[in-house]
């Protein structure tokens, strides 16, 4: 996949586009569905298939501190390349950028710098200032420009409608094996192993992995995780505390990953934490011993739920691999 970070790097535009838009957060199933028609489109009239997307998040400039992403943007390039797509432009998205008219973006970066020749966007799409550009909008466009419009439908997974706002519900609330069933697999954390207070192994007796979490990440519900952690091409069950260690009277937020059978040091190293079920909620302990006896609960009760879904998960790992 051809990846463009502004619109100035798009020499001519693309032969034959058949384009889709949108936030993409997530790239959930409803997403998926959607680059699969615009994939199939391009393959049958030999064209290309386009998928444009912005950076930051527009709610992040419009409305700072009033969201939190599922996936960060190195996510979202390796998920879409893998929904088979040739080409993803990413446009910086700035104030002024939100003040263009939709028949500007329509004439000026749809059709004379892209190449639009169908367009492909969900139900609820809108874009361009007052988010004028709505699917009426791009329909009657499209009738008086000479391209298509193909607006693809709400899609629903376990009687929930697959969208980026629920899946940060679920994630929100600790829910992230309803995420999964809406991401098509689970939600994972990402990050470089810091530092910590080297407490886990010598005081606790279960050595840990640590990542810190920022306010503004999407943040889980505080507690315990079954979870898989991807290191250095390999896949490991393990057990994550997310939280701010009340036993231990601290306040900072991390995100704790007990791995099992293993041993080396990791520290600055980057991982991958799959997150599959929630355990329990986080709590303070009257002390050490107390709290290495629940972790110890913990980790078997994890190594069952893995044990369970062995083959699924074995599957999952070799995604991440092939990202």
């Amino acid at each position: 996949m051809e990846i463009y970070t502004s619109l100035e790097e798009i020499r001519r535009p693309f032969a034959g586009a058949c384009v889709t838009i949108g936030n993409f957060d997530g790239v959930h199933l409803g997403h998926q569905w959607l680059f699969a028609e615009v994939a199939s489109r391009a393959y049958r009239s030999g064209g290309t298939s386009v998928a444009i997307t912005f950076d930051p998040h527009p709610l992040r400039v419009l409305r700072p501190g009033g969201i939190r992403l599922i996936s960060s943007l190195d996510q979202k390039k390796e998920l879409i390349a893998l929904a088979g797509i040739d080409a993803l432009v990413i446009i910086p998205f700035t104030s002024a950028f939100a003040a263009t008219p939709a028949e500007v973006f329509v004439d000026e970066i749809l059709l004379k710098t892209i190449g639009l020749r169908d367009l492909v966007v969900g139900y609820d799409y809108a874009f361009g200032k007052g988010r004028s550009g709505d699917t009426r909008f791009l329909k009657s466009q499209g009738v008086a420009k000479g391209f298509p419009v193909t607006v693809i439908d709400a899609h629903y997974e376990a009687g929930m409608l697959v969208s980026s706002t629920k899946i940060r519900e679920l994630i929100a609330a600790g829910d992230v094996r309803a995420a999964r069933a809406l991401l098509g697999r689970s939600y994972q954390m990402r990050g470089r192993v810091r530092l910590g207070k080297r407490r886990g192994g010598k005081e606790v007796g279960f050595p840990t992995a640590n990542l810190a979490l920022s306010p503004e990440d999407l943040v889980p519900r505080y507690g315990v995780y079954v979870c898989q952690v991807i290191c250095d091409g390999q896949c490991y069950g393990g057990v994550m505390n997310v939280g701010s260690n009340p036993t231990f009277g601290e306040d900072v937020l991390v995100a704790e990953t007990h791995i099992f059978d293993f041993n080396r040091d990791i520290y600055d190293r980057p991982i991958k934490v799959n997150m599959l079920d929630f355990l329990r909620d986080e709590r303070k302990f009257a002390g050490v011993a107390e709290l290495s006896a629940q972790i110890e609960k913990d980790v078997a009760r994890a190594k069952a739920i893995l044990a369970v879904a062995e083959r699924e998960l074995a599957l999952s790992c070799e995604d991440d691999f092939n990202r």
